[in-house]
């Protein structure tokens, strides 16, 4: 029972993370000094779709879920759990380079504003 529930720590932690990678630059909106943690979290989260790589805390989780006597699962965090949502055919390649690439996109933009409202509020 510990196992699962520490399994299910994972998944939170896990999932908290990767909202943070993807949305994390809007915090540096109001809090500009988050950019110094969110720019490494969304390098990081990037960078593992980029290289089709698994973050460590995946084979934490199924590690933990075969201790707790559950089975784990084959392929990584997003391929598990997040796209089965957002597409169902599962996880390629392709697919990691377009998450990859909407993450930094998306922060380039935020980062963009912030260094832009930074600015003027200087002069």
């Amino acid at each position: 029972m510990l196992y699962r529930l520490l399994a299910d720590l994972v998944v939170l932690v896990h999932s908290a993370f990767v909202l943070f990678v993807v949305l994390g630059g809007l915090l540096a909106l109001r809090w500009p000094r988050a950019a110094w943690v969110h720019l490494p979290a969304a390098l990081w989260g990037a960078g593992i779709e980029f290289a089709a790589g698994i973050c460590p805390l995946t084979p934490l989780e199924n590690h933990l879920r075969r201790l707790g006597g559950e089975a784990g699962y084959r392929g990584g965090f997003v391929e598990h759990y997040v796209l089965p949502v957002l597409y169902p055919e599962g996880l390629t390649h392709g697919v990691q380079l377009v998450l990859g690439t909407f993450v930094l996109l998306l922060n380039l933009v935020v980062y963009a504003f912030v260094w832009r409202r930074s600015r003027k509020l200087k002069d």
